[in-house]
């Protein structure tokens, strides 16, 4: 009898972390082995409010990921494994990650999920290296901008070579008209 509860835990924990799979943007998967438990907790505070850091049992790690549609991360559930459930910008969370890791390199990238599909520790790297989504958004805002401005100018040259033609016409009408 004291198999059930345990197994039920088990299912619990199992069915949470398929939630937060389904349900994070980005999922970045670290092996900590080696970091004490003052910098994890450094790490959770570095990552803010729209990260959750937590360490997983592979066995049970590995069976959300399948319940919530996730492969190619098999291979990734070796050594202690602890993810990073992404609520917020995936850019920031990577970058937060990366830097950690430069700082305490007992920390590593095994790779992750993003967007629903498994991805390399390379690439997210390569996410860390993306610029925020307020700065990209900024940078679209202002070509956006840019591309308004020249389109106005360009529908507006028409109009004005038109109006200067017909000021033009209309002065000569009254220099022939004054003359003649």
């Amino acid at each position: 009898m004291a198999d059930k509860p345990v197994r039920s835990d088990k299912a619990a924990a199992v069915a949470e972390l398929s939630d937060s799979f389904r349900n994070s943007p980005a999922t970045v998967l670290t092996e900590y082995r080696g970091l004490t438990v003052s910098q994890m907790t450094a790490l959770r505070r570095s990552l803010g409010q729209d990260t959750k850091y937590s360490v997983a049992k592979n066995t049970l790690a590995k069976r959300a990921a399948t319940d919530a549609g996730i492969a190619g991360l098999e291979e990734l559930f070796t050594g202690p494994t602890a993810l990073a459930f992404v609520s917020g910008d995936p850019v920031e969370a990577a970058k937060g990650l990366r830097d950690f890791a430069k700082t305490y390199p007992a920390l590593v990238i095994k790779g992750g999920v993003f967007e629903c599909r498994a991805i390399s520790a390379d690439e997210v790297k390569k996410l860390a290296d993306l610029e925020s989504r307020e700065v990209l958004l900024a940078k679209l805002a202002g070509a956006m901008k840019g591309n308004l401005s020249k389109a106005a100018a360009l529908f507006q040259a028409p109009l004005a070579k038109a109006a200067r033609a017909a000021a033009a016409l209309r002065d000569k009408r009254q220099d022939e008209g004054g003359e003649g």
